[in-house]
């Protein structure tokens, strides 16, 4: 296995996924929700400031995906009630499709019996198919529809999907 999860821990560590996070989120999700509400998220739940408060008072943890020495995405997990929750999953462009997110998912998979948790549960936009098709593919189902109002206006409309952990 090529791929290492690496704990962001130090300030220079929040500051450097902040920064690819912001690099990822405009990359990626114009095609599904405006620029406005882009960078609205990346502000609210991504920037230094909201990334430091989640690892200090919310319990998630941070970790980057990296692959001999060189970052390459980054992943945010919270425990709560028996499970997982995978609140971020995000892959730099030029390393989509190299079968990272499968070797991340096993790396999770493995993290969860560790923890002794059932099962990872996550949101996903309704409108992003290709990554709910391979959250299928990893064995995720749908569990519900779920639409947030995260305020200034805009909403996150969400399938939350859950893969269950064998013993």
């Amino acid at each position: 296995m090529d791929l290492t999860l690496l704990q962001a821990e130090t300030e220079e560590d929040i500051a450097s996924l902040a920064d690819m996070a912001s690099r990822i989120w405009f990359e990626y999700f114009v095609s599904i929700i405006s620029k406005e509400q882009i960078e609205y998220m990346v502000e609210k739940f991504q920037s230094v400031a909201a990334i430091q408060d989640q690892t200090k008072r919310q319990g998630y943890e941070y970790y980057f995906m990296n692959v001999h020495g060189a970052n390459i995405g980054y992943l945010g997990i919270k425990e709560e009630d028996g499970r997982l929750f995978l609140s971020k999953f995000y892959i730099l462009k030029e390393h989509r499709g190299k079968g990272y997110a499968s070797q991340a998912m096993k790396l999770l998979t493995e993290l969860c019996k560790k923890r002794s948790l059932g099962s990872i549960w996550l949101t996903v936009n309704r409108h992003n198919h290709s990554t709910i098709a391979v959250y299928e593919k990893k064995g995720f189902k749908t569990v519900r529809t779920q639409v947030a109002d995260i305020g200034n206006g805009f909403v996150m409309d969400d399938y939350v999907m859950e893969k269950k952990i064998a013993e």
